[in-house]
């Protein structure tokens, strides 16, 4: 997606009255359902996505939690957040 296109779709989202680490959780949700991040690929940094996303890294941090809390991703010490493979 390219910037402009993500800025647009987060103005979109922010019309929805969600919590920003849900837009952003349900965001990633979405890549990785449509095969856009794939098992075994790193999600972009927390400052990456703070920016994206114009808001604090605690959020993206809650975000991340969420997806791992669904088993959609986990944390590789060194590495980073990446997404897991599915059953």
């Amino acid at each position: 997606m390219t910037a402009v296109g993500y800025r647009d779709h987060v103005a979109d989202n922010q019309r929805t009255g969600e919590p920003p680490y849900l837009r952003i959780a349900a965001d990633l949700r979405l890549r990785i359902d449509s095969g856009q991040l794939r098992p075994g690929d790193a999600l972009p940094s927390i400052n990456r996505l703070a920016q994206e996303w114009g808001v604090a890294k605690t959020t993206v941090t809650k975000a991340i939690g969420v997806l791992k809390d669904e088993g959609l991703v986990r944390g590789v010490q060194g590495w980073g957040t990446i997404v897991a493979e599915r059953d």
